[in-house]
């Protein structure tokens, strides 16, 4: 076994995965996994615990010396003074902050809602939306002011972990990247700090005593695991956002878009300067490497599939041979299954128009989910496309990615060529970069 390796993981909303790396070669040497519970909210300490379970099923940390955490983004977990979780923490999927990001919008703008959307594109890089952390924090405001009260640390969930890695307690230690900080809504895009004001107008109240995660440059090392679990020689990268993680991993460039197809589609594309698009559509986030990320992201993605599957009572393989064997014939499918967020409709509900006597086989319906899912991934790369970026050519990742229907559907309806990135756990395989970048 090689004495000398990195480790990548990847916490995501379904799962936790954890890669070891030899670095001489870029191998695979070893591997483990561990589920999350389903849900828009959960204990962050589930999320710590699935991560040991993972280790474990890879057969611990022996031969690492350097790890990174990527982790789903804008989730908010809220800490007390002693670093307690005092609530679960709100996914990016939860969408129940919805109307408290309309209000952020018209408050910052006076009560002009183009204005507010405009000056929150310019400070921030993103239009407040129900994912962001910075909204699920004015719903606990307005819906739960004595937890409110009591938040003395506020964190993502990547940050929560490489924390925990590191064996402390305080919450003056949190650190974060600046790619998972600029999904929050809070931090300014042009210069990588917080902005307490925009804090301040969420929570309604002053902040100056609330503890927020260290922001740090891509490749700095936060320290070292933690010792009382024999990891002391684990040098602990910044981490980084899932999405900043599989851009990493598959070496994105400009030009490129990756569209992710997993719980959510992710349309992605690597910028040189940062991107401000007041439609709300596009969200300015930064990358791993001191790039931007502009990327547009969809609530439904590979459920679509999922749905569908359940509905027509099949399997994978059965749902791929039917899209692929006859036209929608008229039936289309809006796949808004749990709201949308691109375009920015939380409430929405999926729906099957077009139907006759002619065209309610399972077929037409299996395709007409696969077209309904190119469409909304569509929509997502024309935002990013009318932002700024030039994408010429797209690769695919994900679980959707497996379909053999969306593989061949999806070309032609986004008008681009695509090529389908080799099976692996690019997130996961990016932190494993990161961490290796971070010993150099």
């Amino acid at each position: 076994m090689n004495s000398e390796l990195v480790a990548g993981v990847d916490s995501s909303t379904q799962s936790c995965k954890i890669v070891m790396i030899d670095p001489s070669d870029g191998s695979l040497v070893r591997q483990g996994r561990a589920t999350h519970p389903d849900g828009t909210e959960i204990d962050p300490r589930i999320w710590w615990q699935a991560l040991l379970h993972a280790i474990d099923d890879a057969g611990g940390l022996n031969g690492v010396t350097a790890l990174s955490i990527g982790g789903q983004q804008h989730g908010l977990v809220c800490l007390d003074n002693n670093g307690n979780v005092i609530r679960d923490a709100l996914l990016w999927n939860d969408t129940r902050s919805a109307s408290s990001a309309q209000d952020l919008i018209i408050e910052l703008g006076n009560g002009d809602q183009q204005e507010g959307a405009a000056r929150w594109a310019a400070f921030t890089g993103s239009v407040p939306v129900a994912s962001l952390t910075i909204t699920k924090l004015r719903w606990i405001a307005d819906n739960e002011p004595e937890i409110a009260d009591r938040i003395a640390a506020i964190c993502l969930p990547h940050d929560y972990l490489t924390w925990r890695v590191s064996g402390s307690s305080s919450i003056y230690d949190l650190t974060t990247d600046r790619s998972d900080a600029s999904g929050t809504g809070y931090m300014d895009i042009h210069t990588n700090e917080y902005r307490y004001d925009l804090l301040e107008l969420a929570l309604r109240k002053d902040v100056s005593d609330i503890v927020l995660p260290r922001i740090l440059p891509p490749f700095e090392v936060v320290g070292t695991g933690d010792k009382s679990r024999g990891w002391k020689q684990i040098k602990i990268g910044p981490g980084c956002g899932d999405n900043a993680g599989a851009a990493l991993g598959l070496d994105l460039s400009p030009g490129v878009a990756s569209i992710s197809l997993g719980t959510s589609g992710v349309v992605a594309a690597v910028s040189p300067q940062p991107v401000c698009d007041p439609s709300g559509l596009v969200t300015g986030f930064a990358d791993a490497t001191g790039n931007w990320l502009p990327l547009a992201c969809t609530l439904n993605a590979s459920r679509i599939i999922d749905a569908t599957c359940t509905m027509l009572g099949c399997d994978y393989k059965s749902f791929d041979d039917m899209a692929l064997k006859a036209s929608a014939q008229g039936v289309e499918m809006t796949p808004y299954f749990e709201g949308e967020r691109t375009p920015n409709l939380p409430d929405a509900t999926a729906s099957i128009t077009g139907l006759t006597l002619n065209n309610t086989k399972p077929e037409n319906i299996a395709r007409a989910a696969v077209e309904g899912l190119g469409k909304l991934m569509k929509g997502a790369l024309n935002a990013v496309v009318d932002a700024g970026c030039v994408i010429d050519k797209a690769v695919l990742v994900g679980g959707g990615a497996k379909s053999r229907a969306v593989q061949q559907i999806l070309p032609s309806i986004l008008g681009i060529p695509v090529t389908v990135a080799p099976e692996n756990e690019y997130v996961a395989l990016g932190a494993a970069k990161q961490a290796l970048l971070c010993l150099k």
